[in-house]
């Protein structure tokens, strides 16, 4: 009796545990958002410098190229890392040793980037920059798996709205104090030679914030998080959850074949997810360069435009699951693109009439507000799809099929960007049509999802789902 009551009950998503489990993604968005909104800039200082070139836009290439190379150290090793941790079997879990080895050494390289950047050393910089790319990707796939395998696949959305507001609040750490410490100040300040920039700790203190708050964070899961005694205890809920799966004809087997129709619906879901990619990664790569070169305008002000967008980023991630339970996760992710699409259609035209005039311009900060929720709709169930279609014994695996797709477009997008800026005529000011352009194909293809039901087992939902407690 007791049994069948337990097999009937709907399931509930255990919100204390997925918290702790975000704090891992709390501390990957932190870092990686102070990597992004600084390390683009540190390189295209420092080739002009070395190359002795009056343009900023003339040394893109070269900055774009040094940006793809972390990520395809990324494109090689997750999926590495990912099946790694599949086949790991520790007193620990089978994640969490990837997690705290990788952490910890991020955590120690990643201060001493904006230190060879301050003494103009070029070669020190790419080198740090490379082995903290490195050492990060040996936790991000590992990390990113844990969700999925504590919890169960209808509830694995609403746990990734969590996790993802997690994330977002890391993000926002660095980019507030970007509000305060100004790079384009620090900048603006010296003639460039070796050792004379501004103040170093303008640069040094969100990397060395990161640092600390990263190994906090892997702290906290690994005392909070027992791993291997968690998944024994939810073992039933894991299979119930196989068993209520969204995608049709998964198969539990450890050498499970996908079906023609799921392999032709993941690999388009994956395509869809490297041309959103192209774009986000676009936008987040050279939008501090974009700010500081076309606009001519104080970084702080794009740090205010990451927070908008974060914000309303972070309400999508919170009603995603609602949206989701009523019209399932494919039209919940098209409606997403489709905002998204719009708002780059806005900015594109209003950037071409309206010329920059060294302020940061108010409709910049309402079109990353529409983007912020729109790719949180995209980004809050596209993982959770993935790893729908395998079975449980797959999961790294899949995680890794998935920032295979992500880290492809973010090795590829600045190349491709820098590149195009050579092209006389296409400069930063060109920015918002790339991404539109590349947002508006992966619109178009994830209509071709086929295979995916739209209603699935009585869950909590969205903002219940974040609010009720634990058993």
């Amino acid at each position: 009796m007791d049994n069948s009551i337990a097999n009937t009950s709907p399931l509930k998503l255990n919100k204390k545990r997925t918290y702790i489990i975000g704090l891992a993604f709390f501390g990957i968005l932190l870092m990686w958002q102070v990597y992004d909104s600084y390390v683009s800039s540190f390189l295209s200082e420092l080739f002009q410098k070395t190359f002795q070139s009056s343009s900023p836009e003339d040394v893109q290439y070269l900055v774009g190229v040094m940006m793809a190379l972390d990520n395809v150290a990324a494109l090689v090793l997750m999926p590495i890392f990912g099946r790694l941790s599949d086949k790991t079997n520790t007193k620990i879990g089978k994640r969490m040793p990837f997690i705290l080895i990788g952490t910890f050494v991020c955590a120690l390289l990643f201060p001493f980037i904006p230190v060879a950047f301050h003494h103009s050393n070029l070669v020190a910089l790419i080198i740090l920059v490379a082995m903290t790319v490195a050492f990060a990707m040996m936790y991000r796939s590992p990390a990113v798996a844990l969700m999925p395998d504590l919890t169960p696949k209808p509830l694995r959305s609403k746990a990734n709205g969590i996790i993802n507001i997690c994330g977002y609040i890391g993000g926002a750490v660095p980019t507030v104090l970007g509000m305060f410490l100004v790079l384009s100040e620090y900048l603006g300040k010296t003639d460039k030679k070796p050792g004379q920039f501004g103040n170093l700790w303008v640069i040094e203190i969100p990397f060395l914030l990161a640092s600390v708050l990263m190994v906090v964070t892997a702290l906290i899961l690994f005392f909070s998080i027992k791993e291997n005694k968690v998944k024994e205890e939810i073992k039933e809920d894991l299979e119930r959850g196989e068993k209520l799966s969204e995608v049709e004809n998964v198969s539990q087997d450890t050498n499970a074949v996908l079906s023609k129709e799921n392999k032709r619906s993941l690999m388009i879901i994956l395509i869809a997810e490297f041309m959103w990619f192209m774009a986000d990664n676009g936008i987040s790569t050279f939008m501090t360069n974009y700010t500081l070169y076309h606009l001519k305008a104080s970084t702080g002000s794009n740090s205010i435009n990451t927070i908008i967008g974060g914000l309303c980023s972070v309400i999508g991630f919170a009603i995603g699951g609602f949206i989701v339970s009523k019209i399932g996760r494919k039209w919940t992710v098209s409606i997403g693109l489709g905002l998204t699409v719009g708002s780059y259609v806005v900015w594109t035209l209003l950037s071409t009439f309206i010329a920059p005039n060294g302020t940061f311009p108010f409709y910049i900060f309402i079109i990353f507000a529409i983007k912020g929720f729109g790719m949180a709709l995209v980004h809050v169930n596209s993982f959770p799809m993935v790893v729908e279609f395998c079975p449980s014994s797959q999961i790294g695996r899949f995680t890794g099929y998935y920032y295979t797709s992500s880290m492809l477009a973010q090795s590829v997008t600045p190349i491709a960007l820098g590149s195009l800026m050579l092209i006389p005529g296409f400069g930063f000011a060109q920015l918002p049509l790339y991404a539109l352009c590349c947002v508006a194909i992966s619109f178009g293809a994830f209509f071709l999802v086929k295979g995916v039901k739209a209603k699935k087992e009585n869950v909590k939902t969205g903002l219940e789902a974040i609010g009720e407690d634990d058993d």
